[in-house]
């Protein structure tokens, strides 16, 4: 690949599910737990399943029967989570059943998630504008939900480069970038989704979920290298010529086994 070329999307979401499995903050799992448990089937919506990571990493974790509802708008995704996750079992061996709802996830109601004793979501809050992000929390109150993975906007590559902090300025603002008429919220997303919470008198719980990766990920480091450069070129495109020999080193270190890479997140669980 080229220093351009990036994966295609699932491709990109199958080679990052081991390093989220990784980060995500057991101990939120280990609060809600004890909430989960009852005589029928545990529902659980999954908000932006993509290709069905968090059931994948959620569901042997959880004891007793589930019932996954899998939401995205890419219905080529669904299908491909629902396919991955089939078979799954709960931590005590009970069944786990899917099913999909393709369509706006930002739309959902209070009434469309009704039946939920748990809503999920993963890498979601980060690509939502503040009103969207509103309007989900206005749908999940009074339930229990954990929003995992959302980027922070803070990353630390070793060895440094005095070029690590422009584009790194630059990725976040494309983060903030305005699509269609709406303002995406990426860095800030984690604390505006807490303060929309606790407008509505829910309480919510905060836990860090870095990515750490060391030369076992190098694959992983120089897709996610590809991305973060290639989206603060975008961003800014006076950064790309200045920036090109920059990202050919770092993907050379990377191949090496020379870079490593700290990508901070969060994980929020609101009502748990």
């Amino acid at each position: 690949m080229t220093v351009e070329e990036t994966l295609p999307f699932a491709d990109w979401l199958r080679l990052r599910e081991p390093a989220d499995a990784a980060a995500r903050a057991e101990d939120l799992v280990d609060a809600v737990r004890p909430r989960l448990t009852g005589g029928r089937p545990t529902v659980i919506h999954d908000l932006g399943s993509g290709t069905g990571s968090m059931g994948r990493w959620l569901a042997a974790r959880l004891p007793g029967p589930q019932h996954w509802i899998l939401h995205d708008r890419d219905a080529d995704l669904l299908a491909r989570a629902a396919a991955d996750m089939t078979g799954l079992t709960a931590a005590d061996g009970a069944a786990v059943t899917v099913s999909t709802r393709c369509g706006d996830l930002t739309r959902l109601t209070s009434t469309d998630l009704a039946d939920a004793a748990l809503i999920t979501a993963s890498a979601l809050l980060d690509m939502l504008t503040a009103e969207e992000i509103d309007r989900v929390a206005a749908a999940c109150a009074g339930r229990h939900t954990l929003f995992a993975l959302s980027v922070t906007g803070r990353v630390q590559l070793t060895p440094a480069d005095p070029l690590d902090t422009a584009v790194q300025a630059a990725f976040n603002d494309h983060q903030r970038r305005t699509v269609d008429g709406r303002r995406l919220l990426g860095p800030d997303a984690v604390a505006a989704t807490a303060a929309a919470f606790a407008r509505r008198g829910v309480d919510v719980r905060e836990r860090p979920s870095p990515w750490r990766l060391g030369p076992q990920h190098a694959d992983l480091a120089a897709e996610w290298f590809r991305g973060w450069w290639g989206a603060a070129c975008e961003q800014r495109p006076d950064l790309l010529d200045p920036t090109r020999s920059y990202a050919h080193r770092r993907l050379a270190d990377a191949a090496a086994g020379r870079l490593t890479v700290l990508v901070e997140h969060s994980d929020l669980l609101a009502g748990g």
